[in-house]
């Protein structure tokens, strides 16, 4: 049986921070301009690494993790923009089916299809979103950001009480902040939640390796014409706390 080795990818390197600070007996192991932090996280090894931006940059760093770390499974947190109007700045989206917004081989294959897979979503596994869900709904009724996010910075991004959507999450090589951008992709996938840009990557990786995994995203602004504004304070501010709390719980849970 395979030894359980879990690694953590965040979108943003302040999301990391606070996720490495988690470990014990931390090694640092640089490779292909990144640095891999190895050690253990409640007592279960795990390895942490900042994805860098985009579909192929995290593509490469989650191969990294399967070929040379060995890991069993795979987390991956970080920010994204509200695509449904229900979602809220703060809330959390737990990835259900993640599906890449720019692939498009058409006529050779229906639009969004992944060429030689035959799939046009990739699902996280029913087991593991239960495990998400239950350390994510854990961190929203204990209050936890509360404890670890000032008021001031709460109340900065109108934050008061967050939510947990699991459903459809959108991925491609596109910053999205203008309301053309999300109106179209609102038309062409109504049931999308959000969009970023690597979750559907990884989750390709991972589906080709047999390796299951986990996206979780924050709202850090409404993908539209005041997405630039509110981004880097929200990342600094609310998302990387928000990270640590998330993979802290789902840590006491495994």
């Amino acid at each position: 049986m395979k030894n359980r080795v879990i690694g953590i990818m965040g979108a943003m390197p302040e999301e990391i921070e606070g996720v490495v600070a988690l470990l014990s007996n931390c090694v640092e192991t640089t490779m292909g301009q990144r640095t891999y932090f190895s050690g253990q996280i409640n007592g279960i090894e795990a390895v942490v690494v900042f994805s860098r931006w985009g579909k192929v940059a995290a593509a490469t760093t989650v191969t990294t993790l399967i070929q040379q770390f060995n890991i069993s499974e795979l987390l991956f947190t970080g920010v994204a923009g509200a695509i449904s109007p229900e979602l809220k700045i703060g809330d959390i989206v737990l990835g259900k089916r993640l599906i890449q917004h720019d692939m498009d081989a058409r006529p050779l294959m229906a639009q969004y299809e992944i060429p030689l897979l035959s799939k046009t979503y990739l699902e996280s596994d029913e087991t593991h979103l239960a495990i998400a869900s239950k350390a994510i709904n854990a961190v929203i009724e204990n209050r936890s950001l509360h404890a670890v996010i000032g008021e001031q910075e709460l109340l900065e991004f109108n934050i008061s009480q967050p939510n947990l959507f699991i459903g459809d999450i959108a991925s491609g090589d596109q910053f999205f902040s203008k309301n053309e951008q999300k109106e179209n992709l609102k038309a062409q996938l109504p049931n999308v939640l959000c969009v970023e840009m690597e979750g559907a990557a990884v989750a390709q990786v991972c589906y080709e390796y047999k390796i299951p995994f986990s996206i979780i995203r924050t709202i850090s602004d409404a993908a539209d014409d005041s997405a630039h504004i509110d981004f880097p304070s929200f990342i600094k501010k609310i998302s990387s706390k928000y990270a640590a709390e998330i993979i802290k719980n789902i840590f006491k849970i495994l």
